[in-house]
């Protein structure tokens, strides 16, 4: 999937702690194998290759995770959707941008996005993209999606805690040996060495998309890499989103969607959801909390 993974078990010794990471890295390698877009023998490729031809017969796990992505879209007024992968890549944050794309050309970068052109078929679990050259990808949640499989494979074959690092994508169960909760560092992210607070977490999942690296500046405007589906342009103002919520899947998606939304809207949208708390570090490097988290702040910070 284009990222690293580390995987952490509690296990009574070395040679079956291994056993459990080999299986989990052979799921997770499953999975990759059912979704990546690069593989052209992928049934995600298939879908793609048949865009706007004829649907594509899908295997149960697949259609359901198109299903779950859309309904994200509905939930989010499409500020999440798969079908991004459609959009024509006029943006670069390599430092080669020299002035911004016209109007015309952001709008025609987003002709062929539009999660309302997936169409299902419950009965034969099939998935039609409308569109002729339309495209699904999974980059905005399938590294989370394949943490949360690694860890349900591990829970049932009795791992009793550990944690999967989808590179940043935290999916945790259980305790550290010692008995205390795994606790996941909140950094500064304009200093990644520096650490503002701890949280503790318990079986759930913790995910920050940052933006902080890869930016273009157009008349004092930060423009970064997450880009609107709907609209084409880049996401202004949140610099990091942390969200923490059940599964890695949903909160992978939410990180994304939120910073499309910006800090208000946002805000307002994560504390409708049940389960589902956020940490927003904004352009001005303010850090903005959603309403039932409380940062201890770290002395000398």
């Amino acid at each position: 999937m284009g990222n690293r993974f580390d995987l952490t078990v509690v296990a009574v010794d070395s040679t079956s702690g291994n056993s459990f990471v080999n299986e989990a890295i052979a799921e997770i390698s499953r999975i990759e194998r059912l979704i990546s877009s690069w593989d052209k023998n992928s049934q995600t490729s298939e879908i793609n290759r048949n865009a706007g031809v004829k649907p594509v017969i899908v295997d149960d796990e697949l259609f359901l995770l198109i299903k779950r992505a859309i309904k994200i879209s509905k939930l989010t007024n499409g500020a999440f959707d798969i079908s991004y992968a459609s959009m024509d890549k006029i943006w670069k944050f390599d430092g080669s941008m020299t002035e911004m794309p016209t109007k015309e050309k952001i709008q025609k970068s987003v002709e062929k996005v539009g999660y309302e052109n997936i169409i299902l078929n419950a009965e034969n679990h099939s998935v039609f993209l409308r569109l002729p050259e339309m495209k699904i990808g999974f980059g905005a949640i399938g590294k989370g999606y394949a943490a949360d499989k690694a860890k349900a494979l591990l829970q049932n074959k009795g791992v009793v805690a550990g944690i999967i690092n989808a590179s940043g994508d935290l999916d945790t169960w259980g305790k550290q040996p010692n008995g205390e909760d795994w606790t996941v560092a909140i950094v500064n992210p304009l200093n990644k060495e520096k650490v503002f607070s701890w949280m503790p977490i318990h079986n759930s999942a913790v995910v920050t998309s940052g933006n902080y690296e890869k930016y273009v500046r157009f008349h004092d405007i930060l423009y970064t890499h997450i880009i609107d589906p709907r609209t084409g342009y880049p996401s202004t103002g949140i610099l990091s989103a942390t969200i923490f919520t059940k599964t890695a899947e949903f909160a992978d998606a939410l990180a994304t969607s939120l910073f499309v939304m910006g800090v208000e809207t946002g805000l307002d949208f994560i504390n409708q959801l049940n389960g589902v708390e956020c940490i927003i570090v904004d352009k001005d490097n303010k850090i903005i909390t959603s309403k039932n988290i409380e940062l201890k702040q770290l002395e000398n910070d």
